[in-house]
């Protein structure tokens, strides 16, 4: 299988070569298309150059003239009107021509070979060192008109560039393919960072710290994966918390259970100190069903709600049957219920927040002294549901304020006061609210009493 690091080299040296295909491609035929016809041109005017100054000296030796000039980069052939041919520099490596140009030539014409010359690719044809390749004017010799074809001496002209123009691309293909290399490793690294940290989070360790220290994509990645792996570290941290508050909720009771059951067995106890166990029995084993019945029902909280059963109702009509439902309670204490409840429409699930309604009155009852005021306020706005239920009870200090709603949290005055308390209502009265799409606030102080305060969408 291949790596990253491998397919990034490959893929980058193939874009390479790939590019300089396409580039020697297009320069061809940029070549073709425009510089073939220039350079024709240019030659064409060195050779008409050269024959007009030979013309207008003393009539030398044509030979000698042209030997002459060939130090200057060029190559020479003329042919006499009797077919004869006399080369001047360095030869041409291929001779062959259609006698129609050599005729074209003697009649005055001048012969485009550069121009006309065939395409080849990557630039060649410039090079091509073929006398079809050059450009032929007329020269008069001892009063005849010869043929005289000229094209440069890419050896001595180019000779050193090509060399240079070659190795530097050598060059810039081994440096280019070894910064590949470089680079792709410098690329790959973090990802490798990131691989093996992945297979310590796999391993269940949440403990893992990347240095990483880029402001790139792989930056963020890096980072991103850090903040996954502290948030799974705090997660797995609750959930070792949850599991041991609920094996401490669960091994309590039956502690008891277990411990009065045996007590039940001795044959000296008397019908007063029996019913006094079994009552004990019963309210332990009350306390674990409600502690059961509330973790199935965080358990079904946690997965989304069918909104199928989603409807509207009445807020203040839910409240007054949570009233209802709580009147053995707060007649028991003696506690004076106060209500101004206003009509107020939500949609959601009526059960869900009625156990809301249900937890907070009940918390506001257990909490408040007997003959104390518990007031229920249901308010109704434009675009939200405002409900605040107040008691005067024991209150809340400061320090555990923020993490009533957390699972099993009990504060050391409010909460432990009842030996019912699990600590889950409140944490399923929050979670209730937020898939509601709705907020829940708490105010308190010590010995003053406790304001809930939930709002939820009007409809």
């Amino acid at each position: 299988m291949r790596t990253l690091y491998v397919k990034i080299i490959i893929t980058t040296m193939t874009i390479m070569i790939l590019s300089a295909l396409f580039s020697f491609a297009a320069s061809n035929l940029y070549y073709q298309l425009s510089l073939k016809a220039s350079n024709d041109e240019k030659i064409t005017q060195i050779a008409n150059r050269i024959v007009e100054v030979y013309e207008k000296g003393d009539s030398s030796s044509v030979t000698g003239y042209l030997d002459a000039q060939s130090d200057l980069g060029y190559k020479f052939l003329i042919v006499s009107p009797d077919g004869q041919e006399h080369e001047i520099g360095e030869p041409f490596r291929i001779r062959e021509i259609e006698q129609k140009h050599i005729n074209a030539i003697l009649n005055g014409q001048t012969y485009h070979g550069i121009r006309d010359y065939s395409w080849k690719p990557f630039v060649t044809g410039f090079f091509e060192d073929d006398l079809r390749n050059s450009v032929g004017v007329p020269i008069q010799v001892n009063g005849e008109n010869h043929a005289l074809f000229v094209r440069p001496n890419s050896q001595v002209q180019f000779g050193e560039m090509r060399i240079f123009l070659g190795m530097m691309l050598i060059l810039m293909l081994v440096f280019s393919f070894l910064l590949v290399l470089i680079s792709s490793r410098l690329i790959v690294r973090p990802i490798n960072k990131l691989t093996a940290a992945t297979r310590r989070l796999a391993t269940g360790n949440y403990h893992v710290k990347l240095d990483v220290n880029r402001r790139d994509e792989i930056g963020r990645l890096a980072k991103d994966f850090s903040k996954m792996s502290s948030s799974l570290e705090k997660t797995e941290q609750k959930r070792q918390e949850f599991v041991s508050n609920v094996s401490h909720e669960i091994q309590s009771p039956l502690t008891s259970i277990q411990g009065f059951s045996q007590a039940l067995r001795e044959d000296n106890l008397t019908e007063e100190e029996r019913n006094h166990y079994l009552n004990i029995i019963e309210s332990e084993s009350k306390r674990l069903s409600t502690l059961s019945q509330q973790l199935l029902t965080l358990s079904f909280l946690d997965h989304e709600l069918d909104s199928s059963e989603s409807i509207s109702f009445n807020v203040a009509e839910q409240i007054k049957e949570a009233v209802t439902a709580t009147e053995w309670q707060w007649r028991n204490k003696e506690i004076a219920i106060e209500m101004d409840l206003s009509p107020a429409i939500t949609i959601g699930n009526p059960k869900l927040i009625q156990q809301v309604w249900v937890n907070l009155i009940s918390n506001a009852i257990r909490y408040s002294q007997p003959a104390a005021a518990i007031s229920i306020q249901v308010l109704s706005y434009k675009r939200y549901i405002e409900v605040q239920v107040k008691d005067s009870g024991i209150g809340i200090s400061e320090d555990d304020l923020p993490q009533i709603f957390e699972r099993f949290y009990k504060a050391d005055k409010a909460r432990t006061r009842t030996d019912n308390s699990t600590g889950l209502g409140l944490s399923i009265v929050k979670k209730v609210i937020d898939i509601h799409h709705g907020t829940i606030e708490v105010t308190s102080e010590l010995d003053k009493g406790t304001t809930f305060i939930v709002t939820l969408p009007q409809l």
